[in-house]
Formats: C-alpha cells, sequence, structure tokens
C-alpha cells in the first residue's frame, strides 16, 4: 500500500507545478498575450465606428444642403422665365392684334391712291359738261372730252400699269380676243380681228381684260 501512494505521488502533479508550467508554455503564453491584446483593441474599434459614421452624416449634410441650394436656384430660374413667357406671350397678342388691324385698314384703304389720281378726272369732267352747258357748243364739248379720255388712259398706263391695246387688223388670239361674231371672208386661211367691240386692256403686260371682237373666217373652212 506504501508503495500504490508512492506511484500516485509521481504520477499526479503538484499545482505549483502546473502553474509553472503553463507560465513556461508558449502556446499558453501567446493566447493570453492575444487576448489582453484584443480587450486593448476593442474600444479603438468602436472609436473608428463612430468616428466613420459622424463623416457620413457630414456628408449626407452637405449634400442635403447643396440640393436645397440648388432647388431654390431652379425655383429663382424658373419664377424669372415665367415672367418671360408672360411678357412674351402678351407682346405676341399685341403684335397679331396690330396686324390684324393693319390688314383691314390695308384693304380698306388699297384703293386709296387710284382713287387720289381719279379725282382730278371727275374734276375735268364736271368743268367740261359745265362750259358745255353754258356755251352749247358741241364740237367744244367733244374736244374736251377727248382730252380728258387721253389724260385719264394716260395716267392710268403711267402710274398703274394699265394699258389699252388695239385688235384691229391683228391676226385672232384666244388668249386675248373673245369672237362676239364672225365675218366671212373669201381667200382668206387666218382668223383676223375686223371689228373691236370692247377695248382690251393689259396689266403690267398680263392680260386684265380680252377684248370683245369680230372676226374674219374663210370660205374653205365653212365648207368642210
Amino acid at each position: 500500500m506504501s508503495d500504490q501512494n508512492e506511484n500516485r505521488e509521481e504520477t499526479v502533479p503538484s499545482e505549483q507545478e502546473a502553474m509553472k508550467d503553463s507560465h513556461n508554455d508558449p502556446g499558453t503564453r501567446s493566447d493570453e498575450v492575444l487576448s489582453a491584446q484584443s480587450a486593448q483593441d476593442a474600444p479603438a474599434e468602436v472609436d473608428g465606428q463612430d468616428s466613420a459614421g459622424e463623416v457620413a452624416v457630414e456628408s449626407v449634410e452637405d449634400e442635403l444642403f447643396e440640393l436645397r441650394k440648388r432647388v431654390g436656384e431652379l425655383s429663382e430660374e424658373n419664377s424669372t422665365l415665367k415672367d418671360q413667357y408672360l411678357r412674351k406671350s402678351a407682346d405676341f397678342e399685341n403684335f397679331r392684334k396690330r396686324m390684324h388691324r393693319e390688314k383691314e385698314e390695308s384693304v380698306t384703304f388699297a384703293n386709296r391712291q387710284l382713287l387720289l389720281d381719279i379725282v382730278p378726272i371727275i374734276d375735268d369732267f364736271e368743268r367740261a359738261i359745265k362750259s358745255a352747258e353754258d356755251s352749247q357748243d358741241f364740237t367744244a364739248f367733244h374736244d374736251g372730252i377727248v382730252l380728258i379720255e387721253h389724260q385719264f388712259t394716260g395716267m392710268l398706263e403711267r402710274k398703274w400699269g394699265l394699258k389699252r391695246f388695239e385688235s384691229v387688223g391683228e391676226e385672232f388670239d384666244p388668249s386675248k380676243h373673245e369672237a362676239v361674231t364672225t365675218e366671212e371672208v373669201p381667200a382668206q386661211e387666218t382668223s383676223v380681228v375686223l371689228e373691236d367691240y370692247q377695248k382690251g386692256y393689259l396689266l403690267h403686260e398680263k392680260i386684265l381684260r380680252s377684248a370683245k371682237v369680230k372676226v374674219s373666217v374663210s370660205s374653205a373652212s365653212n365648207n368642210r
């Protein structure tokens, strides 16, 4: 029995030796060091997270400030553009009304200058009629009417481009002449204007009114 106690004492190390061994074991000491460092580093990580959060909040606040500033600028710009649009719209409406009014006036008074040119001719007719009533001279009256007619047609051609053309003796032209009657002429191949019933007029070298005329026709064309 004393031998068993001696073996037991040899196999079970003392508490002091176990503690000594744990201090001498490099692995155990390394774990303790890491645990201590982790305990020291933990507050530092928390402080870092708090700093990052503050930076993020400040960045969001700056961005919000810039956005509010931009919204204010856009609102002011929109107000300015709206005011300009209303002014332009009012100006355009006034311009449209003015143009419409001027157009109506131009249509109403389009012949104003022509009428001013005709009025003196009317005065000449009145003087000629009064002179004929006083003198009872038909020849003088006739000559006065012819003179007035020449003055009238000359003024229209000179100032307004209205020209009277002669047709008698010319070859019949459907674009210028309107055949009212015909007369058979022997041995004549082409149709010719024989008589001018109503004068034709050109306005700036374009037909304003066709002349009403009598036209010759050949006997051969009638026999066909």
